[in-house]
């Protein structure tokens, strides 16, 4: 059993940050890529920001520059630092991790998400 659950998110005023936490726990032997995905009402769900067991990261165009994304490995953990914040940010944010369970399955799982509300 693994579980994702993601911390961080709340109300805050157009250019001001916010750092988003997913802590993953649970059966885990190793852990491959994680990511950030939002959701706005009536939108689909995208990719915000990823990054690879190595480190390499790499960001959707409307979040370069703004958004970072970052690891610690050893706490199974994966942030999102976002500062400058639109109100085009408005969002449910998901974490997403690929897990192994054991040394040959991968499995993908997600957080609950959490909501990301800025404000003029």
């Amino acid at each position: 059993q693994v579980q994702l659950v993601e911390s961080g998110g709340g109300l805050v005023q157009a250019g001001g940050s916010l750092r988003l936490s997913c802590a993953a726990s649970g059966s885990i032997f190793s852990i491959d890529a994680m990511g950030w995905y939002r959701q706005a009402p009536g939108k689909q769900r995208e990719l915000v920001a990823s990054i690879t067991s190595g480190g390499s990261t790499s960001y959707a165009d409307s979040v370069k520059g703004r958004f970072t994304i970052s690891r610690d490995n050893a706490k199974n953990t994966v942030y999102l630092q976002m500062s400058s914040l639109e109100l085009e940010d408005t969002a449910v944010y998901y974490c997403n991790a690929e897990i192994f369970v054991s040394r040959w399955t991968r499995n993908n799982y997600w957080g609950q998400g959490t909501q990301v509300t800025v404000s003029s």
